[in-house]
Order: C-alpha cells, then sequence, then structure tokens
C-alpha cells in the first residue's frame, strides 16, 4: 500500500485528478486517507520485493556503520510508492525528514537554504527531482558528493564564494520521468530503484489491509474485483475501495463482495479491466468511427471531445500498456485485444493482421 504525490502538469493530466476515479495522482481527499494508511516500516510495505530487499540491506549496512544511508534515487508511475518508502528510510534510520519537490526550488538560493538547515543524518525528500532548475542541480552535485555548498555573497566581479559545510544527509529523490535527470546527477545515487506496477495478488493484500484499518468488512472475492480493476496502482487501489465501500453501506449491509464491487464500480463506470468513461470514449472512437485505425491524435481527440494533450497523456498510456492501442508513424491503431473487450467484429482487413491481404486481392 503505497503511494506517491507528484505534481508535474507535465506528468499529470489535463483534467483535474479528481475527475477520474482511476487518476494516479493523489487528490486532497486521497492525501488526507494516505497519511492513515501508510505503512511505517518495510515489514509492512507490500509489493517492490526487490526493491524492499534491496533497500533492506542498505539501510542495515548503514545502521551498522553507524553512517547516514547512501543517496536514494526512486522512479516509477504515480501511486506506487514512492513517498511512502522515503518516509520508512527515514523512520528505519531514526531520523527526521524533510519534504520538498523540484518545482519548489527554482533558484540554487531556495535549495541552499534548505541544506544548510538540515540535521545529521536528516533524510531530505525531493520529490520530481527531475524539474529542479539547472544552477539549484548544480549545487546538489557538490552537497551530494562532498557535503559542501559554495555560497555566492554579491555580484559581478566582486562576487565572492564561501564555502559551507552541511552535516552528513540522506537525499532520497523521487521521479516519474527518470529520463530527464542528467547523467551526473544519476550517478551520485548511492542507490536506484524502479518501482514496478502491483500484480492483482499484491493489491489485493494491500485492499485486505487497508479495508481493515478503515474497519470494512470484506471477503477475498471483492477484494480481487477491486484489484483487478485497479490498473496496477495501490493508491487508485485505496480509491476504489472507498468509493465501494459507500456503495456497500448505502445499498446494502456494508459488507463488500464480489457482486457489491461489480455493481458499484458500475456506477462509477469502471470496467472490469481497469477502463473509464474516457479510455472507453478513446477505444469507442477508434473502433466505430475510424475501423480501428490508423487515425491521427488530433482527429481522434477532436472526436471524443477532448483536448490531444488529455488523449495521450490522460487516456493512452494506459490504454497502450494493456495492449488495446498502438502508437505508429501513419497514427493511433486499435489491436485485436481492443475489439474483444469492446465485443466488436473487426472489418476484414483487420482479420490479417496488417491489412495487406485485402489490399492486394490475395
Amino acid at each position: 500500500m503505497n503511494w506517491d504525490d507528484p505534481t508535474d502538469p507535465t506528468d499529470t493530466p489535463a483534467a483535474p485528478a479528481a475527475e477520474r476515479l482511476v487518476d494516479s495522482v493523489a487528490d486532497r481527499e486521497d492525501q488526507a486517507v494516505e497519511a492513515a494508511l501508510r505503512p511505517k516500516d518495510l515489514g509492512e510495505f507490500i509489493g517492490q520485493e526487490k526493491v524492499r530487499e534491496q533497500l533492506d540491506l542498505v539501510l542495515r549496512a548503514a545502521r551498522a556503520r553507524g553512517a547516514t544511508a547512501d543517496h536514494v534515487l526512486l522512479s516509477g508511475a504515480p501511486g506506487l510508492g514512492k513517498t511512502t518508502l522515503s518516509m520508512i528510510i527515514a523512520a528505519e534510520m531514526g531520523a527526521p525528514i524533510r519534504i520538498t519537490s523540484g518545482p519548489a526550488i527554482q533558484h540554487a538560493g531556495d535549495l541552499a537554504a534548505i541544506l544548510s538547515s538540515l540535521q545529521e543524518g536528516e533524510v531530505l525528500f525531493l520529490d520530481e527531482i527531475h524539474r529542479m532548475s539547472r544552477p539549484a542541480e548544480e549545487m546538489l552535485y557538490m552537497a551530494m558528493e562532498d557535503f559542501r555548498v559554495d555560497v555566492i555573497v554579491g555580484k559581478g566581479p566582486g562576487a565572492t564564494a564561501i564555502p559551507l559545510e552541511l552535516p552528513p544527509f540522506t537525499l532520497v529523490g523521487a521521479t516519474t520521468r527518470a529520463g530527464l535527470l542528467p547523467p551526473p546527477l544519476r550517478d551520485r545515487f548511492g542507490f536506484t530503484a524502479h518501482m514496478e506496477f502491483y500484480e492483482p495478488a499484491e493489491l489485493q493484500r494491500v485492499i485486505h489491509r487497508s479495508a481493515h484499518l478503515l474497519d470494512v468488512e470484506i471477503d477475498p472475492a471483492g477484494a480481487a474485483e477491486i484489484a483487478g480493476r485497479s490498473r496496477g496502482t495501490p493508491r487508485i487501489a485505496n480509491r476504489l475501495l472507498r468509493r465501494v465501500r459507500d456503495y456497500a453501506q448505502v445499498k446494502a449491509d456494508g459488507v463488500i463482495t464480489r457482486d457489491i464491487a461489480s455493481a458499484a464500480l458500475a456506477v462509477y463506470e469502471v470496467d472490469g479491466r481497469g477502463l473509464d468513461r474516457l479510455d472507453r470514449a478513446v477505444l469507442e472512437a477508434l473502433l466505430k468511427l475510424f475501423g480501428g485505425g490508423p487515425v491521427g491524435l488530433s482527429t481522434l481527440a477532436v472526436a471524443v471531445g477532448e483536448e490531444r494533450e488529455t488523449v495521450e497523456e490522460v487516456a493512452e498510456p494506459f490504454l497502450v500498456r494493456e495492449g488495446l492501442l498502438a502508437r505508429t508513424p501513419r497514427g493511433r491503431v486499435a489491436t485485436p485485444a481492443a475489439w474483444n473487450h469492446l465485443g466488436l467484429t473487426p472489418p476484414r482487413s483487420q482479420g490479417g493482421g496488417n491489412g495487406q491481404q485485402d489490399l492486394f486481392g490475395a
């Protein structure tokens, strides 16, 4: 059960997060609930087995040496547990944690003010680290490597650099776009980990734990139904659980079964594969209006009645990951799985896989 709170406008959908039940970006309600549901140590943390094992070794070794832990870089999609892991790192090391984000650090002076106030051994969590300004980024190189920063006093020819020694600290950087980090910054992290999407069985464990903490009664079949629609993301699983809980309290006896979960999520327009109204609208337009494609992104967006950025950044990533849509040089193309999911029959030109049979009359 693991969550993050990225706020990068280039990473987040054009529509507000609260408008989509299956959005992996945390809204205010999510943030309030997640504070109570976050696991407190690695033993409670569900999923990400390799990352947990490797991180446990790093932290245990640091504690045995009586030293601060190596700097840690966590990458992966929103809602998978980067913020939670940063808090666990601080708890495991018995250290306080300072939380900030890349967009909040636009000048080197901003970073210098934060670094100069750190205590020895403190954990500095820097979310969306790839959005930090270049001057601050260059200052961070020296701080991470030598625990020192040069503060520039004055301007022009009379400017002087005053070296400022920093206490040893641990930087935990989180990013949804690891490829945007410059190599010199990536190389200064002693431990890097990529957070993977969760398997349904892992999400069921997340849901059962959350249901217990929320005092919600749920059976295994109900948890499995919610997990299968959660897009491999614990944050979405917990959001769906809360909405199904509401339905069960109002429409049933408060117990979440498979039938109750299915009926509740039908009300919220989340289907068996986790597609919502926008996802299905994109697929239906692609299949029914354009015969499965290829069709340009702008044309598809107009057909759906959404902005181009909304279709590209909100709907397409999950549809591509699910194998329902493909991005090609000629445009967007539906896969056979998309036709099957909507219960439609593809035209003959799609039956051969590439359409060449009809083209040449074979």
